[in-house]
């Protein structure tokens, strides 16, 4: 693996491997232990985030500050999923990943100063909100909350109102900032185009209504709620991200890329139910002999095994065109692995839980969860459906071209 990567990503990469081997792997039992809720962020969590910075393997997705490329993040965000603590340890979970992208990109120089610094320093952590409980969100045209533009005491606003879940770190006790979706309300007519608008968490209106589990796990102390916006007035100056309007623009921006490290990171967590699954063969008896030794058993090992290289495979292939030529290029790419992977991936964990027998179905084994956050993937950033009608709408446009048809006129 290290052949593939470019020379500057190299020591980077060989530290972030011995890194999540030796310190964050052995810590996420006592991280489970000392969590208390959305209270505190155990310290054992804080103790990792200020090595990762004295190593030099930190905000490591901001790939322009450490000379590397999307592929070389892409493998190491592999090795961030072989553990369920390396991407905060390093600062590179999601949202905060995306968020900050959009902040380094379309933020204002007092945005940045307000919330990147802090985002990257690790001190803050932020929220997306986009998804609604009252719309089909899978479109997300749909998306209504209101920008109602009001001017107060002379200063150009926004009364902010409508309802978000999903909103992954809301509950966070470090979180300051919200990303979100909506459409500009001027004159009592709505636009047709959304917008993106930083809120302060803390400001009067915002209200955490409940957390929401996923399979039963609540992911504290970072946690999915669903939030009330109830006239929240920010103003034009400090929230307005980029132009009114621009709001697809900018969610296509934080998404295109975050798609190959969210791909990545499943494969690497494939990788670890696919070890311990292996492991299980080789250790348990089962009719007389180890299990491994089973002709069932070997063609579960041979099928997750090609199925871990052909993720690994498609992902790293979209991070290359992502390098050569530019995320909207690759659109078609991006989609497909949205869907691919977590399909992949999924299989790899359904057969180890199989294989762990009623000790995969229970907290015993890392597996059950590792099911539920794949599982989500599916829906996370735009459903399985939406990715492969991208895809199904890129290979028509391309049929056309070759039957020289005006793909104007048919798609």
């Amino acid at each position: 693996m290290i052949d593939a990567l470019t020379p500057p990503a190299r020591p980077l990469f060989q530290k972030l491997t011995t890194f999540i081997d030796a310190e964050c792997r052995p810590a996420e039992e006592e991280f489970e232990e000392k969590l208390d809720g959305f209270k505190i962020i155990p310290e054992v969590l804080l103790a990792l985030q200020r090595r990762a910075k004295e190593l030099g393997i930190w905000n490591l997705f901001m790939t322009h500050l450490h000379n590397i490329t999307v592929h070389d993040y892409g493998l190491m965000s592999e090795q961030m999923g072989t553990s369920f603590l390396a991407a905060y340890a390093t600062n590179c979970a999601a949202p905060d990943t995306g968020n900050m992208e959009v902040l380094h990109d379309f933020g204002t120089a007092l945005q940045k100063e307000r919330f990147l610094g802090p985002l990257m320093d690790g001190g803050m952590r932020s929220a997306f909100l986009m998804t609604e409980p009252d719309v089909a969100s899978s479109d997300a045209r749909n998306v209504c909350t209101e920008f109602k533009k009001e001017t107060r005491s002379g200063v150009e606003g926004y009364v902010v109102s409508g309802r978000k879940w999903w909103s992954t770190g809301a509950e966070d006790p470090r979180c300051e900032v919200f990303v979100v979706m909506g459409r500009v309300v001027e004159n009592s007519v709505m636009s047709k185009h959304h917008t993106m608008l930083v809120v302060p968490s803390k400001s009067p209106g915002v209200t955490i209504v409940r957390s929401l589990t996923v399979f039963g796990y609540d992911d504290a102390p970072f946690g999915h709620a669903e939030v009330s916006l109830d006239d929240v007035w920010v103003s034009k100056e400090d929230s307005l991200l980029g132009e009114e309007g621009a709001g697809f623009k900018i969610a296509q921006s934080r998404l295109g890329p975050g798609r190959i490290h969210h791909c990545m990171r499943a494969i690497g967590l494939a990788r670890r139910c696919f070890d311990v699954m292996v492991e299980r063969m080789l250790t348990r008896k089962v009719f007389g002999k180890e299990m491994a030794r089973h002709g069932m058993s070997q063609e579960k090992i041979a099928d997750c095994k090609s199925d871990l290289d052909c993720a690994r495979a498609i992902t790293l292939l979209c991070a290359d065109k992502i390098d050569r030529i530019g995320a909207k290029a690759a659109r078609g790419d991006i989609s497909m692995i949205k869907y691919a992977v977590p399909d992949f991936v999924l299989r790899i964990v359904d057969k180890a839980m199989q294989v762990h027998g009623g000790m995969g179905m229970c907290e015993d084994t890392m597996l059950p969860r590792a099911y539920s956050y794949v599982r989500t993937l599916r829906i996370a950033d735009g459903p399985d459906e939406v990715h492969k009608m991208v895809v199904a709408r890129e290979e028509c446009k391309a049929a056309l071209k070759r039957m020289g048809i005006d793909v104007g006129s048919k798609l």
